[in-house]
C-alpha cells in the first residue's frame, strides 16, 4: 500500500492574519542599535564634532552632532538613500532608545548641503596649470571639521590600544560610479567620483580621505592623503610602513617616503612597497635578468608559474638623487604552464615592486605588499557595498563628500566596537554580519516603575554577548 505523501510547510499559506492597526506597543527592529550608539559616545564624537563642525546658527532643531549620529545609525542598520531617514523615524522604539528623535530626509539633505563650497571648487579651477584638466577643490570649514572628528576617534581608538606600536599604511584609490550630470567620466568611460583613502592595515580603520571627480587621475597628488594619514596616526605607534599601488608610484610621494627627515610626517625610517609603472627602460631592465636569478614564488598553481627576482634598475629620473640609496626593484614574472597551446600565452607578463626595505627576501617582499589588497580593496567594497558609500545622494561635491566620510566614520565606530567589545571570533565581521547578529534585532520598550526596560528577542547565547559589550562603558577606559 503506497503511502500518501505528506505536502511540505513550505507549501502551506500563513497560518495568521495581519492586523493593519500599528501596535500599540512601543516596539523596534532595531534592538541592537545600542550597541553601535554606545560605542559612538563612549568614544565622545559628540564632543569632538562640537569642537570641530559650526553649522547652526540657531538653537532650536537638530545640533550637529545629533545629526552625525543619526547618520551613523543610518549607515550602520544598512540605509543607503536619504529617503530611508523616513523608515528609521517610523521606528516607534528609536527615537526612546536614542533619546532624540531621528532627522527627516529633508533636514538630513539640507545638512549635507552645509559641507559643499562653490567658492572652493572655483578656486581650485582657477588654480590650474594651462592645459590641465583635473582639479581638486578644498574642503569647507564644516567638511575639515568632520574629517578631524575622524581622526579624534583614531587617536581614541588607538589610545585604548596601546600596544599596537607597529602602523602599515595601505592607501589606493576607487570608483563610485554616478549617473548624476555632475560626475565626470573616470578612465574607464562611466560617470563617477575617485576618491582616494589610506587605512591602516593592523587596525583597519580609515585614517584619511580625499574626495574627487571621476576624471582625476589617481596618481595625483597623493603625497597629501599619505601625510594626513600618518599625522592622524596615535602617539603609541613608533615603527611605520607603507603600501601603494602604481598610482602611488608619484616622485613627490616616493621622495616624502625616503626622506627621514620628511616634513609634516614622522621622523626617520618608513619602509615602502610600491608597484612600479612598467616604464620601457625597466621592462628591458627586467627582460634582461638572467634566467638561473628567477625563484618560484606563491603558491603552486596548475595554470601558471610566478618566479620573481631582483633587478638591477636605477632610473635617470630627479628623484634618484646622489645622497640617497638607490631604491630596489623586484620583479614578477608570470607565464603559462602550456603558454603553446593558449592564445597570446607565450608571452611572459612582468610586474615590479620598488622599495627602500633591502634586508627581506623578494619572495617576503612580494607577499607582504600583496596583503594590501586584503586591507585597503576589503574596505573600498565595504563602504561601497554594505555602507551608504556606493549611492552617492546629490549632485553638490561637497554634500558627496560628506556622505563618503560619515560612511568612513560609521566604518571605524564598527571596527571599534569589534577590538573593544565583542567576541574576538568576530573581530573580521562584516557590517552585514554585524546587523544579522544584534543590530537588527526586534524588542519591546517596557515602561515600568518610572524605568523604561528593553526586551530583546534573541537567544541566550547572543543576548550574554549583547549585555557583556553593552555593559562594557569603558569602551571608556
Amino acid at each position: 500500500m503506497r503511502k500518501t505523501l505528506k505536502s511540505s510547510p513550505a507549501e502551506a499559506d500563513f497560518l495568521f492574519e495581519i492586523d493593519p492597526e500599528p501596535a500599540a506597543e512601543r516596539l523596534t527592529s532595531f534592538g541592537g542599535v545600542p550597541l553601535l550608539i554606545r560605542t559612538l559616545r563612549s568614544l565622545e564624537v559628540a564632543q569632538s564634532v562640537a569642537r570641530h563642525i559650526k553649522i547652526k546658527q540657531r538653537q532650536r532643531g537638530y545640533d550637529e552632532a545629533t545629526f552625525v549620529e543619526s547618520f551613523v545609525l543610518f549607515n550602520g542598520v544598512g540605509g543607503d538613500c536619504l529617503d530611508d531617514f523616513e523608515h528609521l523615524r517610523a521606528d516607534g522604539g528609536l527615537e526612546e532608545m536614542l533619546g532624540h528623535a531621528i532627522p527627516s530626509p529633508e533636514a538630513a539633505r539640507r545638512f549635507l548641503y552645509e559641507f559643499h563650497s562653490e567658492a572652493h571648487i572655483e578656486t581650485a579651477k582657477e588654480q590650474r596649470s594651462l592645459g590641465e584638466i583635473a582639479y581638486i577643490p578644498g574642503e569647507n570649514a564644516a567638511l575639515q571639521g568632520l574629517g578631524e572628528v575622524n581622526r579624534d576617534l583614531v587617536r581614541e581608538v588607538g589610545r585604548r590600544c596601546p600596544d599596537q606600536r607597529i602602523a602599515t599604511i595601505d592607501q589606493a584609490a576607487t570608483i563610485i560610479g554616478s549617473r548624476k550630470q555632475e560626475a565626470l567620466r573616470t578612465y574607464g568611460g562611466e560617470r563617477g567620483y575617485q576618491p582616494m583613502l589610506a587605512v591602516s592595515a593592523e587596525m583597519n580603520l580609515v585614517l584619511a580621505d580625499e574626495f574627487r571627480d571621476g576624471n582625476v587621475p589617481a596618481a595625483y597628488q597623493g603625497l597629501a592623503v599619505a601625510k594626513a594619514a600618518y599625522a592622524a596616526l596615535p602617539p603609541s605607534v613608533k615603527e611605520f610602513y607603507y603600501r601603494g599601488d602604481s598610482a602611488c608610484h608619484e616622485y613627490g610621494l616616493v621622495d616624502w617616503l625616503r626622506n627621514e627627515k620628511r616634513e609634516d610626517g614622522p621622523q626617520g625610517f618608513i619602509g615602502f612597497a610600491i608597484s612600479a609603472r612598467m616604464s620601457p627602460a625597466l621592462r628591458t631592465a627586467v627582460k634582461a635578468v638572467a634566467e638561473e636569478q628567477w625563484t618560484p614564488y606563491g603558491k603552486p598553481d596548475t595554470e601558471v608559474t610566478r618566479e620573481c627576482a631582483d633587478v638591477l634598475f636605477v632610473p635617470n629620473e630627479h628623484s634618484e638623487k646622489r645622497d640617497l640609496q638607490p631604491l630596489r626593484y623586484v620583479a614578477v614574472r608570470i607565464r603559462h604552464r602550456q603558454g603553446g597551446l593558449l592564445e597570446e600565452g607565450t608571452e611572459a607578463r612582468h610586474f615590479a615592486v620598488l622599495t627602500n626595505i633591502v634586508d627581506w627576501k623578494a619572495s617576503r617582499l612580494l607577499g607582504w605588499h600583496r596583503e594590501k589588497a586584503g586591507t585597503i580593496e576589503a574596505v573600498h567594497d565595504v563602504l561601497k557595498n554594505e555602507l551608504a558609500a556606493g549611492v552617492l545622494p546629490r549632485g553638490r561635491f561637497g554634500a558627496n563628500a560628506a556622505w563618503l566620510r560619515l560612511a568612513i566614520l560609521t566604518h571605524n565606530v564598527l571596527t571599534a566596537l569589534k577590538r573593544l567589545a565583542l567576541p574576538a571570533e568576530l573581530l573580521q565581521a562584516r557590517p552585514k554580519r554585524l546587523r544579522f547578529l544584534f543590530f537588527n534585532t526586534a524588542g519591546r520598550l517596557v515602561h515600568h516603575a518610572r524605568r523604561t526596560i528593553l526586551r530583546l528577542a534573541s537567544n541566550i547565547s547572543r543576548l550574554s554577548e549583547y549585555l557583556a559589550a553593552l555593559l562594557m562603558r569603558p569602551l571608556r577606559a
